[in-house]
């Protein structure tokens, strides 16, 4: 594999080129586990299930919300609740957002960010 995978932390801004089998390929790498794609880069995320969803999970994101205009949740295989404190610290940060599959905010993160958009996801691991 080409590229560095440091500390769970690969810089710069990247496409995601498949996602399931319990993780995520990108810039010619694999990770295995649930991923955050900000605009300082890819990072490990340690959520692997929707009830791990909380405000202390999403501080990565809300320590970058001056350059996210908008935030995909990818809440596994299933859609699920996004809890009202959370909705509530988004809004706060300004940053809009969508709950949906994985595979769905995975495709949709494509897009928007092909597009140049402001876009950053949370995506939870599916198998």
């Amino acid at each position: 594999m080409s590229g560095a995978l440091y500390e769970g932390f690969i810089p710069g801004r990247h496409l995601l080129d498949a996602v399931g089998n319990g993780g995520f390929r990108f810039a010619d790498m694999s990770h295995r586990g649930s991923i955050l794609i900000l605009p300082s880069g890819i990072h490990a995320w340690d959520a692997v299930a929707p009830d791990q969803l909380t405000a202390e999970a999403f501080a990565a994101v809300l320590a970058e919300a001056a350059l996210i205009d908008f935030l995909l949740i990818g809440t596994g295989h299933q859609p699920a609740f996004i809890e009202e404190a959370v909705r509530w610290r988004f809004r706060e940060a300004k940053i809009g957002f969508d709950a949906m599959t994985t595979t769905a905010a995975a495709r949709t993160y494509n897009v928007l960010a092909n597009e140049g958009r402001r876009v950053a996801a949370a995506l939870l691991v599916v198998d």
